[in-house]
């Protein structure tokens, strides 16, 4: 399922995300393919970080990804992380009502990357997807392959 463009008004995008981490910490890879729905056109970036772990290499593929958008847009983010989708979903509207306290009332972890989530969620009308990870989804598994690539970089 894709947001429709016509009830929108907005340009449709598809946003494919995958994070990954070699320990938890260690270092970290995110990657993103971005595709425009109408005209097929893709980019795709990576990145990484020396000491991170594994939510935040998945939460920073959605957060580049939406970032790089010029114009509101409506996006279908596609991601194997619940932490991605369900937080986008469920978890972040509390989350703001609360504070930024989670449920147990403790602080909410990786709070600098979901609020910029929050702030492109304003921006842009986004249905998140979960896709199964290592199934055989053709994006998911790009952008496996090029955040493993930008873990490794930061590993040496």
């Amino acid at each position: 399922m894709h947001v429709d463009e016509v009830n929108t008004g907005r340009s449709q995008v598809e946003l494919f995300t995958d994070g990954a981490c070699s320990g938890n910490p260690g270092p970290g890879g995110w990657a993103y393919i971005l595709r425009h729905s109408r005209t097929g056109t893709e980019i795709e970036a990576s990145g990484g970080e020396a000491a991170t772990t594994n939510q935040r290499m998945e939460l920073t593929a959605a957060l580049k990804g939406l970032e790089a958008l010029k114009l509101p847009c409506a996006v279908t983010l596609y991601s194997d992380s619940q932490y991605v989708t369900k937080g986008i979903t469920e978890w972040l509207p509390n989350w703001q009502a609360n504070g930024w306290r989670s449920a147990n009332r403790k602080p909410v972890k990786n709070q600098d990357l979901w609020m910029s989530v929050a702030g492109m969620l304003a921006r842009h009308i986004v249905k998140p997807v979960w896709v199964r990870g290592h199934s055989g989804h053709p994006e998911n598994e790009r952008c496996d392959k090029l955040a493993v690539a930008a873990a490794r970089k930061f590993a040496l």
